[in-house]
């Protein structure tokens, strides 16, 4: 099975949700709910996340995010990771606690995002947890009906904004637009088993195409595509960052790091989704074997050292950036 598409650019809008290994809880008690809500506050400071809506489900939980800085993959390692270890440690217990990484859907800035706020905040009305909204105290359903700072964590402007121009009346508006109900078709989307890459309009559908990336093959998007950058400006985006010659990311020397050439292989995998013969084929290397263990090596790298992590986020954005021109 291929990984799902993970698409990426400055200030995308994303619903996100993850689910507990073997569907088990993830939360336990209030104190593990306050838990993550204080990972979710934390990645809004450090990764600079903007979260407009959440609500945790005994074994479950949804996000509305937008990422400014393009990091949506390194956001939610670092929110599914942190969480995990401070729950075993809490818990007494080891090993995965998610499902997976995480499953997200990009959404377009407008009345979807709507619809996605009241989906996620019905959540726990549908699984018969409260009898409304409003009684069920781990989501973000009452930070909209509240201006207690508190809340100021809580990216809810831009919601606002998309009910009403009068921003004193934003949780008038909410709690309407809530008591109105509807949403049945955004729900019959979300349960089915297999979420779409994409929520939006044909305009937003056709822009993300045409703006960010070229069409490549791809199992897992609507009319086998897949929207990727291309080798080759992955590559050339590598070489002028670091200031090498395109030689450079053809050469391997045992026992020496070469970070080009890493970077860029790591990229190509993380933003084309290539098989390893593709990109064996790409670099030079015979071994598909030799591929993924230079992927891996790369990703605890990233993970180790937050300068090499940064500076691969400045390669990410220069190629979305790069993108955004052509």
């Amino acid at each position: 099975m291929s990984r799902p598409l993970r698409i990426e650019y400055p200030d995308a809008w994303y619903h996100v949700m993850n689910r507990g290994r073997r569907s088990e809880k993830v939360f336990f008690d209030k104190d593990d709910y306050q838990a993550f809500i204080q990972v979710l506050i934390e990645s809004t400071e450090m990764w600079n996340l903007r979260i407009s809506a959440y609500c945790l489900m005994p074994n479950h939980y949804h996000l509305l995010v937008q990422t400014p800085d393009a990091n949506i993959a390194r956001c939610m390692r670092h929110i599914n990771g942190v969480y995990t270890q401070r729950f075993n440690v809490r818990h007494r217990s080891e090993g995965q606690l998610f499902k997976g990484r995480y499953k997200s859907i990009l959404v377009s800035a407008d009345a979807y995002l709507l619809q996605l706020v009241r989906y996620i905040h019905r959540n726990p009305v549908k699984a018969g947890l409260a009898d409304n909204p409003d009684a069920y105290p781990w989501s973000s359903h009452n930070a909209y009906l509240s201006a207690a700072k508190r809340w100021d964590w809580l990216s809810k402007a831009f919601i606002y904004s998309l009910l009403t121009e009068n921003r004193q009346r934003g949780i008038y508006h909410y709690r309407k637009f809530m008591a109105a109900g509807g949403g049945e078709a955004m729900a019959a989307v979300l349960d089915a088993k297999k979420w779409p890459s994409v929520i939006g309009s044909r305009d937003f559908l056709d822009w993300v195409k045409g703006k960010y990336y070229t069409l490549k093959h791809h199992e897992d998007v609507p009319e086998s595509k897949k929207l990727s950058p291309s080798v080759e400006l992955i590559n050339q985006i590598v070489c002028d960052f670091y200031e090498i010659e395109p030689a450079g990311l053809y050469k391997s020397q045992r026992g020496v790091f070469n970070e080009p050439r890493n970077s860029a292989i790591y990229l190509v995998r993380k933003m084309r989704h290539d098989t390893l013969k593709e990109i064996g084929d790409q670099f030079n290397i015979q071994k598909y074997s030799s591929v993924s263990s230079s992927i891996e090596r790369m990703k605890r790298q990233i993970d180790d050292d937050s300068k090499l992590g940064k500076r691969i986020e400045q390669l990410t954005k220069r190629i979305h950036k790069s993108q955004k021109q052509t």
